[in-house]
């Protein structure tokens, strides 16, 4: 499957997500970020310095220094990051009209184009419906169901019934 989201998006996405996951024990380091999301660091900086500007995040300069959020995860949007990153949604062609290679039509007339509208809009929709919570909550059930799995394998090995 194509790449929906660009990889900056994405990196920001992450970084938001790690500093949310650090809520209220103060700020975060972007070495910390960079390890635990597996971000390039430099990458990083500049991406953290971009979201400065949006108002979800901020810094603090100095040893104890880092970054940290500005709102609680649940006040902030995976749409919020989304639409910081990418500036303002605009209509979506087909690639061949991208590139005008290959294209069939004219880009008014591609049969194509209101598809990808649709679901440019089903993206943008769940975008704006997921909370940063809503990703640390998911997360903790992930990290509870993996703890579960070696309990699990181990008692049926032993022949009991789960």
């Amino acid at each position: 499957m194509a790449q929906i989201t660009p990889k900056k998006n994405q990196y920001a996405l992450r970084a938001v997500f790690e500093l949310a996951k650090h809520q209220g024990r103060g700020p975060t380091k972007i070495s910390h970020i960079a390890d635990a999301q597996a971000i390039p660091a430099r990458f990083l900086e500049v991406i953290l310095n971009k979201l400065k500007h949006s108002g979800l995040i901020a810094s603090k300069r100095g040893f104890t220094g880092g970054y940290f959020l500005t709102r609680s995860p649940d006040e902030i949007t995976v749409g919020d990051i989304m639409n910081f990153m990418q500036g303002p949604t605009r209509t979506v062609d087909c690639a061949a009209c991208l590139s005008k290679v290959n294209c069939p039509s004219s880009r008014r007339g591609c049969a194509f184009s209101s598809m990808w509208n649709r679901v440019s809009r089903a993206i943008l929709k769940v975008y704006d419906e997921t909370t940063i919570q809503d990703l640390l909550d998911n997360d903790r059930r992930l990290q509870d169901k993996r703890r579960q799995s070696p309990t699990r394998a181990s008692q049926t090995k032993q022949g009991q019934c789960l």
